[in-house]
C-alpha cells in the first residue's frame, strides 16, 4: 500500500467512534458496480448500497456523464425567485412515479432536511386553515428521522437525543412495534402488532386532544434502528386514525424509496398513501446530495390559497434546493431505474434474498432475522454489559473477509444495491455466516 498523502487527524467524522477509527482506519478509494476498492487494493462487496442509497450500483456511466455535462453547462442556479429546467423535469418525473395525488415536490439536500421541511409544511398548512393551535408532532419510539432538531425530536433513538436536551417541546411518541416474543423470525410483515397503532387515539389524542396535533411521522419500515418491518394492518390503522381526527400522516421514505422494498415506494408496496413523503438517498443513487418532500395536492393548494397574491406562500428553502448537478443526477438515476427495471428486479429477487438471510437463524448468537423486499436485519444476542459489541465484531470480520454490512446496536443490516446477483447474495450472506460461526467458536 502506498503511503497516504493526507492526515486523518483534522477530520471529525459523523456517527463514528473517531479515536477507534483513526487507530485502525478503513479507507475506500474507488467503487464500481457492486464493489468498493480499499486503499490496499482489496475488493469489498457492497452489502449495504453505500448507506442505503446506491440502489443502481456504483459508478454508473449514464449518471456520471449527466453530472459531468451539467457541471460544464451550468454549475449553479439560485433557487429563490429563479429556476432551471432540470428541477422542473425531476419534479414532473416524481409526480408521475408517486401514487395518488402526491403531486408537488419541494427540494432539499438530505433526508434530515426533508424531515424538517415536511414538519414545517404540516405546521404551516394547519395555520393556513385557521388551525394554528395544531402544534404537536408525533413520532415513534426507535424512529430515525435525521439529525437536525426537528428530526431528533420526533425521532425515538435515545443515543441521538441524549446530548442535546429536550429539543422541541410539543412532541410525543407512539410505541415501537418490535417484539421478539411475538414477531421473531417473521418473513415479511409480522402478523402481530397492528393494535399498537391504536395508541395514537387511546393515548396520544386522549392526552393532547386532536385539535392540537398537526402530524404523525413514521418510517414505513424503520431502517436505522435495525430493520423493523411494519405489522400487517398497522399503517392502515394509522391512516384511519389520522383521517378521523384531521391529522396529517408523513412517511419518511428516505430509506424505502426508489425500489428498496420491491416497489417504487413503500406506500405502493403497502397500499397506504400518506399526506407527505420524505425522500433522499436513492433519488440520486447517492451521487450528489439531494432530498425532496412530496406533498398532496390539497396541502399545496391550501397554502397557495391562504397567501395574498404575489407573496411568498412558504418562507422556507435552502441555498442548494434543486441544485443543477443534483437534478441532473436525479434525472439520470430515475432513467436508469426505469430502463433497467430495477424496481421489478428487486421484487423478483426478494424471495431469494429472504431465503438466504433466514438461513442464518440457527447460527451462534442469532436471536432474530427479519426482512422485507431487499432489506434484512439479523439481531444478535448482546454481550452483557457491552451493547453493540457483538454486531460491531461481526461488521469488522465481514469487512476483513471482503463484504460491507451495517451494524446498529446488536443488529446487522443488509441492504445491497438492487443490481446484486444471486451469486453475490450467496457470497454476502455466506460471508456473514462465516463471521458468525467464527464468533461462536470463541
Amino acid at each position: 500500500m502506498q503511503p497516504r498523502d493526507y492526515d486523518l487527524e483534522a477530520l471529525w467524522m459523523p456517527f463514528t467512534a473517531n479515536r477507534q477509527f483513526k487507530a485502525a482506519p478503513r479507507i475506500f478509494v474507488a467503487a464500481r458496480d457492486m464493489h468498493y476498492t480499499t486503499e490496499d487494493g482489496r475488493q469489498v462487496l457492497d452489502g449495504f448500497a453505500g448507506l442505503w442509497c446506491v440502489n443502481a450500483g456504483h459508478g454508473r456511466p449514464q449518471i456520471v456523464e449527466a453530472i459531468r455535462a451539467q457541471a460544464g453547462l451550468m454549475d449553479y442556479a439560485p433557487p429563490f425567485q429563479m429556476g432551471h429546467p432540470l428541477q422542473f423535469k425531476v419534479a414532473q418525473r416524481l409526480k408521475e412515479l408517486l401514487p395518488g395525488d402526491l403531486d408537488y415536490t419541494f427540494f432539499t439536500n438530505s433526508g434530515s432536511e426533508s424531515v424538517e421541511t415536511a414538519l414545517k409544511i404540516a405546521l404551516a398548512y394547519h395555520r393556513a386553515r385557521g388551525e394554528g393551535n395544531r402544534r404537536w408532532l408525533i413520532g415513534r419510539e426507535r424512529g430515525y428521522h435525521g439529525s437536525n432538531f426537528g428530526g431528533m425530536s420526533v425521532g425515538g433513538i435515545p443515543a441521538n437525543r441524549r446530548a442535546f436536551g429536550n429539543l422541541l417541546s410539543t412532541v410525543d411518541h407512539l410505541p415501537h412495534t418490535h417484539d421478539l416474543e411475538h414477531n421473531s423470525f417473521s418473513r415479511g410483515q409480522p402478523g402481530w402488532g397492528a393494535h399498537l397503532a391504536d395508541a395514537l387515539e387511546s393515548r396520544i389524542v386522549a392526552l393532547h386532544d386532536a385539535s392540537n396535533i398537526a402530524a404523525v411521522i413514521v418510517e414505513p419500515l424503520a431502517g436505522s434502528t435495525g430493520v423493523l418491518v411494519p405489522p400487517k394492518g398497522y399503517l392502515e390503522r394509522l391512516r384511519q386514525i389520522c383521517d378521523k381526527f384531521g391529522i396529517l400522516l408523513i412517511f419518511d421514505e428516505v430509506i424505502t424509496g426508489f425500489g428498496r422494498l420491491g416497489a417504487p415506494f413503500a406506500c405502493d408496496k403497502l397500499g397506504v398513501i400518506p399526506d407527505l413523503i420524505c425522500l433522499a438517498k436513492g433519488l440520486t443513487n447517492g451521487t450528489v446530495p439531494m432530498g425532496a418532500v412530496m406533498v398532496r395536492k390539497g396541502i399545496y393548494e391550501g397554502l397557495m390559497a391562504a397567501a395574498p397574491e404575489n407573496t411568498i406562500e412558504l418562507f422556507h428553502g435552502y441555498t442548494y434546493s434543486g441544485h443543477p448537478l443534483a437534478a441532473a443526477a436525479a434525472l439520470a438515476s430515475l432513467e436508469v431505474f426505469e430502463e433497467e427495471g430495477l424496481f421489478k428486479r428487486a421484487a423478483e429477487l426478494s424471495p431469494y434474498f429472504e431465503d438466504a438471510v433466514h438461513s442464518l437463524r440457527e447460527l451462534p448468537h442469532v436471536i432474530d432475522v427479519r426482512n422485507m423486499g431487499m432489506v434484512a436485519g439479523i439481531e444478535l444476542e448482546s454481550i452483557p454489559g457491552k451493547p453493540g459489541a457483538r454486531a460491531y465484531e461481526a461488521f469488522l470480520r465481514c469487512y476483513e473477509k471482503g463484504a460491507l454490512v451495517r451494524w446498529t446496536g446488536d443488529i446487522i443490516a443488509l441492504s445491497p444495491p438492487l443490481i446484486i446477483s444471486k451469486n453475490q447474495i450467496d457470497e454476502l450472506v455466506g460471508t456473514l455466516a462465516g463471521a458468525l460461526r467464527e464468533m461462536g467458536r470463541q
